[in-house]
């Protein structure tokens, strides 16, 4: 059973400010939970359905810094961000951030990506096509957002995440730099590349002006329907099979 003082920290942990001023976050679910466990990741706190701590103890003990709390289905509920509770939740330390930026390889550029869905859909994106960096704006959502982790699926622990240094990085770079914009060169007749920074925007605005402005290539999948606009994440899936595959 957990203590007031307990729930009243995993709670805190859905808030933007309580994740940064105690530099964790929030992973939920069974099979989340058990790749994190996988991972060296530095665990706080496993909190589980009694069930699931004895189903999975050989991964605990890879954990000794954990602290490991048992509690009741109903209990789990009160403290779970998911809709539909499932069996774990950890709270895990962030990493420390890599400063090492991409010199010769594919990564992807997000300027001012808002929603969560998207955010974790584009880092699970990357690592699927084996893109090691990406780089966020200041402005993006939150990479530990509780809905960024769960639609990451893991990514978060294959994918190397900057959150820092993204204007210096587009306009340093010595790597072709592809805005996905509107009316930009069609990607089925863009010559292939074997490394560049693949820059999407945001979900309603796009890339901001300066940033686009920095661009070394502005390219577009073509339109053949009456659709306004492609999804960010949908958009940055097929850029990365047609550019980096």
């Amino acid at each position: 059973m957990l203590s007031k003082t307990q729930n009243k920290y995993i709670r805190s942990l859905s808030q933007q400010k309580f994740r940064k001023e105690y530099n964790v976050f929030i992973v939920e679910g069974d099979k989340m939970a058990r790749e994190w466990l996988n991972s060296p990741s530095n665990i706080q706190m496993i909190v589980g359905l009694e069930g699931w701590l004895k189903d999975n103890e050989a991964l605990l003990k890879k954990h000794p810094e954990a602290e490991v709390c048992s509690i009741l289905p109903h209990e789990l509920e009160a403290i779970s961000s998911l809709q539909t509770p499932n069996q774990a939740l950890l709270a895990v330390a962030m990493a420390e951030e890599s400063t090492a930026l991409p010199l010769n390889e594919w990564c992807i550029a997000l300027d001012n990506i808002q929603d969560p869905g998207n955010m974790g859909t584009i880092i699970r994106i990357a690592d699927w096509f084996g893109v090691q960096h990406i780089i966020c704006s200041d402005d993006c959502v939150d990479i530990y957002n509780p809905k960024v982790i769960q639609a990451g699926m893991g990514s978060h622990l294959r994918v190397h995440l900057h959150r820092s240094g993204f204007k210096d990085f587009i306009a340093g770079t010595k790597m072709p730099v592809l805005a996905a914009v509107l009316g930009g060169e069609n990607v089925y007749k863009f010559n292939k590349i074997n490394a560049g920074v693949l820059l999407i925007g945001n979900e309603s605005k796009g890339i901001s002006a300066e940033t686009v402005h920095a661009a070394t290539h502005k390219i577009t999948i073509p339109r053949k329907g009456g659709a306004e606009s492609l999804n960010a994440a949908v958009s940055t899936g097929i850029l990365c099979a047609l550019l980096i595959s």
